[in-house]
Parts: C-alpha cells; structure tokens; sequence
C-alpha cells in the first residue's frame, strides 16, 4: 500500500521517516514518500490515483486549504477550512486535521493540559488550527498577531464559531507590560517573529513554536533564557503524524516512537 507526503518545498520534510518507522514497527510493507507538488496542482493529482494501490496523504503547504475539498471533511476540517490529511476509500476520501490533536497531544506531553488565554502569533492554515487546538484547551481569550490584520478575518470569524473572544494585531502593536499569556504558539519564519521575541517570550507562560529548522529560533532562545517550557515544530510533527498513521492503518504508535524517528534522521542527515 502507498502513501506519500504532497507539499511544495517536501524534500526536506521528516514525515517519511516517521512514517516508514511507523508501518515497520507495525509489521506493514508500506512505502510512504515525499512527492513535490506545485500550488493548484493537487487535485489533479489526486484525482490519478489508483485507489486500489494508494492508502492516503500527509499534505502540507500549500495545499491544505485544497485539501479540505477533496474529500468528506470532519468536524474539524468544516470548522477550520484545512485539512493535512486524506484518507483514501474505493470511491471516496475523507479529510482529516491532525495538526489540531498534534498541538493538544504534544501540549498535553508537557503537562499542558489546559490555558485560558493564548496569544497567536500570524494567521495562516496553521494558525486555524492553532486556534481551534486552543479553544479545546479551554481558551476564552485569543490575541493574535499579524503581518496583515486585514488577512486575518477568517480567523476572527472562526473564534466567533468556538465561542472565543479574538482580537487581532498588527506585529507592531505589543502586548502591554505585564500581560501575560498562558500559551503563546507562533506559527511564523524564524525571522518574522525575531524582532518581536523578547516581548512575545515576556507576555507568555509558554512558548510553542512551531518551526524545527532553524532551531533553536530567537523566540524559543528567549522563552528558554526565562526557563519558561517550550515546544518546536518537531514536537508538532510527531505528534499529528499519530493521528495520520491511525487514520491510515487503522493503529497506533507511540509518541516516543514518532520523535525518535524524526530525530535519528535529522542526525543522520547532519552526518551526510
């Protein structure tokens, strides 16, 4: 059976090797790679498909807003417009948004449980799910932060579907001293939020960054110089790939499993 991670850049992604580790460890002969696809691209396809060779697909940028069209959407994917997964049937596929459990299932990893105010840094697919991820943890107040407000409405449209008070930012207006956040996650460059660290890093109780490479980014170096807990993308990778690889085979791995295989390889690669 086949599977495949689609995005554009994908050479670089790790989610072949937590997935190949995955099957191997669950005694499957399935091949999963990563397939380069240009914006726009995507339903083509996956529309060539042969369904009876192809078991599903890991998406990424920048097809997680065509994603969640190709397929039966769960609740998740209608709230947020986005899916990174698609689970292929005989004569039909469903979507899926395991980047929403993979922010609560890492969180929850490192005793975060539930906040109640989160301060979001930008506003693209990622960020919707942040979003969402949040106000599952109990968030009533969401501040967020973007380059463009006026590109951030539909995040503000959808924390009036969850119930949540969002209020949206441009980068250069700052939290005011002394506000603290029991979550920020940024979902931005390295760069863009480099400016803006030391404040996001002081108006948080803890720091999820969703970048990996670089790493460490100048805001996880602030919130660690503070001692406050922080989260990478890697953390996020593994742990919304468990919800791929269950959707896919029907079973489950670990946590520690995911993560371990995502770091041999960045190790080994660094040996190359």
């Amino acid at each position: 059976m086949q599977c495949a991670v689609v995005g554009k850049p994908v050479a670089h992604s790790l989610s072949p090797a937590i997935h190949r580790v995955a099957y191997a460890h669950l005694g499957l002969d399935w091949s999963y790679e990563a397939i380069e696809i240009d914006e726009g691209d995507l339903p083509g396809f996956v529309n060539g498909l042969n369904r009876d060779e192809w078991r599903g697909l890991s998406v990424t940028m920048p097809h997680k807003v065509d994603a969640a069209r190709l397929g039966v959407g769960d609740e998740v994917v209608a709230l947020g417009g986005v899916a990174n997964t698609l689970v292929f049937g005989p004569d039909s596929a469903m979507a899926h948004n395991t980047d929403v459990s993979g922010f609560e299932i890492a969180l929850a990893d490192r005793g975060i449980a539930r906040i109640e105010r989160l301060l979001l840094v930008g506003n693209g697919a990622t960020a919707r799910s942040a979003l969402i991820a949040g106000s599952r943890l109990g968030a009533a107040e969401v501040e967020i932060w973007c380059r463009r407000p006026e590109r951030a409405e539909d995040l503000r449209t959808l924390g009036g579907e969850l119930g949540v008070v969002t209020r949206v930012h441009a980068f250069d207006a700052l939290p005011d001293e002394g506000t603290v956040h029991d979550l920020a996650i940024s979902t931005v460059p390295a760069a863009a939020g480099a400016v803006h660290a030391e404040r996001i890093a002081a108006a948080s109780a803890a720091v999820f960054d969703v970048i990996y490479d670089p790493w460490p980014t100048p805001l996880a170096g602030a919130a660690e110089a503070r001692g406050l807990t922080v989260l990478n993308g890697l953390d996020l990778l593994a742990a919304q790939a468990l919800g791929q690889i269950e959707l896919f085979t029907g079973r489950s791995v670990s946590l520690e499993l995911a993560l371990t295989a995502a770091r041999d390889e960045i190790a080994a690669r660094g040996r190359l």
